[in-house]
């Protein structure tokens, strides 16, 4: 327990800070990153050490994300949503044409600049499966995914 107690100690604040990026949300982050802890001491066995213990802890604390996502959709209250608010209708129009500029420059992006972003925004694969798609590394994929996106902003600019 007490060397659990020291990953704990040392690895909190990188997975929080990652679990913050995903979802912009300090209370929601420090929530799933409790749950993630949890998690990570009950299947502490199953650590292979095939990675970086960080790598894993994030893992699973990307995994408690999404679940804790489709959760949140769940329970969300269903008829208030179906009834339309003004300003809302306003960001849906906003966002709607955000989304079509950004199709339009995602389609303008040369290969394999476009179909790595697509992989990775749409198709939602790892850089791993990404690299393995086009056989190449995972460092390839990560490079050409943060390039794509570079140059998508570049272009909303």
């Amino acid at each position: 327990m007490e060397e659990f107690e020291k990953i704990y100690s040392e690895y909190y604040d990188s997975v929080y800070r990652y679990l913050l990026a995903l979802c912009r949300d300090e209370a929601w982050a420090e929530e799933i990153t409790q749950e993630a802890f949890f998690k990570a001491l009950k299947n502490i066995g199953s650590f292979r050490g095939e990675c970086k213990l960080s790598v894993w802890l994030c893992q699973i604390a990307k995994n408690c994300f999404y679940t804790a996502g489709r959760r949140r959709n769940r329970q969300a209250d269903a008829p208030l949503e179906m009834i339309p608010d003004p300003g809302d209708m306003e960001q849906k129009l906003l966002d709607r044409e955000t989304a079509m500029e950004l199709h339009r420059l995602l389609h303008q992006l040369d290969e394999p600049y476009k179909e790595v972003f697509w992989m990775r925004t749409f198709g939602e694969l790892s850089f791993a499966e990404i690299g393995r798609f086009w056989g190449k590394s995972d460092s390839w994929a990560r490079v050409t995914y943060h390039r794509a996106k570079l140059k998508i902003r570049e272009g909303m600019q």
